[in-house]
């Protein structure tokens, strides 16, 4: 166990494959799935959902962890931060932004609220397509963010792309700025979200 446990493709792996058998148990335990609109409906879900937690999940890993503690390290030290692990975690991060929007966008086209929700249920009798429109455009204006501002500003930030002194440290704070905001839209994104789910 600790040698499977000691390795993330692992551990990922043997995750995956339990996911795969307990959806195997529920599908002969209950004869079977209809390959239909709502099996995919489940599919998109499950799959915005996980991406979902890693997108946000890294967006607070840098505002409550990583961001607060950098001034606590030593300069011999943040190297290590800014050269190895900032530029995984974002790597992790932009991606699961983009995957949570689209499959997002395509859970709402496959339940047939896309257009109602987009629209912020104007025209469409409001509640559960305004509250779910209101966090698919947050969640858009932050997944914007992340690919057009905060990303740029973080490879000029890191170093990965050449700059002087002052267009870095202006980029750093730029980046930050724009994942605090991040972090300040997250709530409320997720709050109209599981409300959209569980109030209508």
């Amino acid at each position: 166990m600790v040698k499977l446990l000691s390795s993330l493709p692992k551990t990922i792996h043997t995750s995956l494959a339990i996911s795969i058998l307990l959806f195997l148990g529920l599908f002969f335990n209950n004869e079977g799935f209809d390959l239909d609109r709502l099996f995919f409906s489940w599919l998109f879900r499950y799959i915005h959902v996980v991406v979902g937690i890693m997108w946000i999940g890294l967006l607070w890993y840098f505002n409550f962890v990583q961001i607060p503690n950098m001034s606590k390290i030593p300069d011999e030290q943040k190297p290590a931060i800014g050269k190895v692990i900032a530029p995984a975690a974002l790597f992790y991060f932009r991606w699961a932004a983009l995957a949570t929007i689209l499959s997002g966008l395509i859970l709402g086209w496959l339940n047939g609220y896309l257009h109602e929700s987009m629209t912020l249920g104007i025209g469409a009798g409001g509640g559960r397509n305004t509250a779910i429109g209101i966090g698919m455009w947050l969640g858009i204006i932050m997944a914007f963010n992340v690919w057009f501002v905060i990303w740029p500003n973080q490879k000029r930030a890191l170093g990965i792309v050449e700059c002087d002194a002052d267009i870095k440290a202006k980029s750093a704070k730029t980046a930050m700025i724009f994942s605090r905001t991040n972090t300040l839209l997250s709530l409320p994104m997720l709050m109209t979200m599981v409300a959209a789910q569980n109030l209508y």
